[in-house]
């Protein structure tokens, strides 16, 4: 049984996108999507520095684009299931039918224009805490005032508020944390910090006309599968203001019986969560081209 899974921000790194653009088609498909959300994603994905792409306006419709590419270029997927981190749960709308690409691509550009405007309000980052226990790490980050935007599972949550409480969990870390490392991100995302892009993205979603799941799609709210696209959509729009449980996404995996997860470009952060929580599980991360050939051989032997 296989998964196919989508990262969020902060996956992007400078010059990702340059060998996938060596494709046959995929020049052209990204000049399309870019004449269609008024972004020049080659530039971005090819040329531009590391501050550049950190700009949430920027690396949230280049990480989905970087998503629907490299699963292209997979040729046909039959995957059992599919989830994304953050922005990646609407690559993982698109894998699923619920939107087609355009469609994706245009909600996520709008998506990280009002998330870039709501962080320019406050000054706000994120820190991922590695280790400790959530039981005692949780409401340590809550006595600082910050909130655990992201419990990832495998000995990982993320912290996300101002700049200040961050500084203060880097002089008082939870029992147990060994490092706290701060994320290429331009604010405190799924914390009420981004809560006026909420009203942005429900008129966004509202102009759309999603069509219900064609395979599982395991939501990042709590980990449950959804059934209807105008569900999807609702939980897409929520999602910027609420905490993203990839914890939960993991044990559905593990209660689906999920044996192999591949996760799409800029692949690495969640197949490394998933090495840690779903031992026996089979995992590939797309970086480049060089690894279709071994993702090909695992859907093959994986997929339904």
């Amino acid at each position: 049984m296989l998964v196919l899974v989508a990262p969020g921000q902060g996956a992007q790194t400078p010059g990702f996108l340059t060998p996938w653009l060596e494709l046959p088609g995929a020049a052209d498909r990204l000049g399309t999507w870019s004449d269609a959300i008024g972004l020049d994603l080659a530039h971005y994905g090819t040329q531009a520095d590391a501050d550049a792409i950190r700009d949430t306006a920027v690396a949230q419709p280049l990480l989905v684009a970087a998503g629907l590419l490299s699963a292209s270029a997979l040729g046909e997927v039959a995957p059992s299931a599919v989830a994304g981190h953050s922005v990646g749960e609407i690559t993982a709308a698109a894998f699923a039918g619920v939107l087609d690409d355009t469609a994706a691509l245009e909600l996520v550009r709008k998506r990280g224009l009002a998330m870039a405007e709501a962080a320019a309000i406050t000054e706000t980052g994120m820190s991922a805490l590695l280790g400790g226990d959530p039981e005692t790490t949780i409401p340590h980050l809550e006595k600082l005032g910050l909130t655990p935007a992201n419990v990832n599972g495998a000995g990982q949550i993320v912290a996300a508020g101002t700049m200040e409480e961050l500084a203060a969990l880097e002089a008082d870390k939870p029992e147990g944390v060994r490092r706290v490392v701060a994320l290429k991100v331009a604010g405190a995302f799924h914390t009420h910090h981004m809560a006026p892009a909420v009203a942005s993205l429900e008129q966004a979603a509202a102009e759309l006309s999603p069509a219900d799941p064609k395979i599982t799609y395991v939501s990042n709210k709590d980990g449950q599968a959804v059934a209807t696209g105008a569900e999807v959509l609702s939980r897409l729009v929520g999602q910027v203001a609420n905490p993203v449980r990839w914890d939960l996404c993991m044990e559905t995996f593990k209660a689906l019986g999920v044996t192999a997860l591949v996760e799409v470009c800029p692949g690495g952060t969640l197949t490394g969560l998933a090495k840690r929580a779903l031992p026996g599980v089979k995992t590939l991360a797309l970086k480049t081209p060089d690894d279709l050939d071994a993702a090909r051989e695992l859907i093959a032997e994986h997929a339904a």
